[in-house]
């Protein structure tokens, strides 16, 4: 008898919805970083139950064609592309703005963009701090205070998707910038799941694990491809690493009405990944050493 672990099964096939036809039918939703990778494949998981979607990013091109792909989703809405750096508040409100004169304020709102690379602590300037850390934390706050407030001052219903990362409890050694952020957006979850929860504002994160796609940065598709053939997946307590349309299922649950009670709550997405450990704990290599840096120097 084969006793050998398999993992957890792989997931329905593309074009799979998570709920019934239609769910977001008249609803808009805004997602930031939108125009690429798990942004992206979020905003497919909204289109394919007919949200008209706002897309949200600083490329124009990449956006125009990430609106052609989401526009083709079979029971898509409309979709538009909003040009916006999220640092930046007042830009914040013109994608408000637009959306509202195009196609209505946003019912949905998910906090997708973020901005990281790996660096020890020690070496990281004031500039890549603040290039992270306000991405990452300030533009997600900038974004979920305008949604907040149009929705307070028009008494209506509204929900949150933070997208966070498992570091935010457990730290992250060579993201110390990222982590702080994440731990901000995590906190902000619950804090506002809270305060906005009165008003019928839902507030909710949502984490994800490995999901390879063809948007990855440089540095983790580094590190995949320097990992031994199939070495990406045998790390993994599910035996596989994650599709993007399971995130972007994930996401589309999470701002539904069959969530409507779930609040302030973070969900982890990365088939128990985050909570691996070993029998015996592994060497420790300091992060200098793996990343091929030399010994630090002032």
């Amino acid at each position: 008898m084969d006793t050998q672990p398999r993992g957890l099964p792989a997931p329905p096939p593309p074009g799979s919805a998570a709920l019934p036809p239609g769910t977001y039918a008249g609803q808009v939703v805004l997602v930031t970083g939108g125009g690429s990778g798990l942004g992206k494949a979020i905003a497919a998981e909204f289109a394919r139950l007919g949200a008209d979607l706002v897309i949200a990013g600083r490329r124009t091109e990449q956006l125009a064609v990430a609106c052609g792909e989401l526009a083709a989703v079979p029971g898509a809405g409309r979709v538009t592309a909003a040009v916006c750096d999220i640092r930046d508040p007042e830009r914040v409100a013109d994608v408000f703005d637009a959306s509202e004169a195009a196609l209505g304020l946003p019912d949905v709102l998910v906090n997708n963009a973020a901005a990281n690379f790996p660096c020890p602590a020690e070496d990281l300037s004031p500039n890549a701090w603040r290039a992270v850390v306000d991405t990452t934390l300030t533009g997600t706050w900038f974004m979920t205070r305008e949604f907040g407030r149009r929705h307070l001052a028009a008494g209506t219903p509204g929900s949150i998707v933070n997208i966070g990362a498992s570091y935010a409890w457990t730290g992250g050694p060579g993201f110390a910038h990222s982590a702080a952020a994440k731990a901000g957006v995590k906190n902000l979850v619950e804090t506002l799941a809270v305060e906005w929860g009165p008003y019928g504002i839902q507030v909710n994160g949502l984490v994800p694990g490995l999901f390879p796609h063809e948007d990855m940065t440089e540095d983790i598709r580094g590190g995949l491809e320097r990992a031994a053939p199939g070495a990406k997946d045998a790390r993994q307590p599910a035996l596989r690493v994650g599709a993007p349309r399971e995130l972007g299922w994930a996401a589309t649950f999470l701002a539904s009405p069959y969530a409507r009670f779930v609040t302030g709550h973070t969900l982890v997405v990365d088939g128990a990944n985050w909570q691996r450990r070993s029998l015996v704990s592994p060497e420790v290599v300091p992060l200098r050493d793996q990343l091929g840096r030399p010994p630090f120097a002032r």
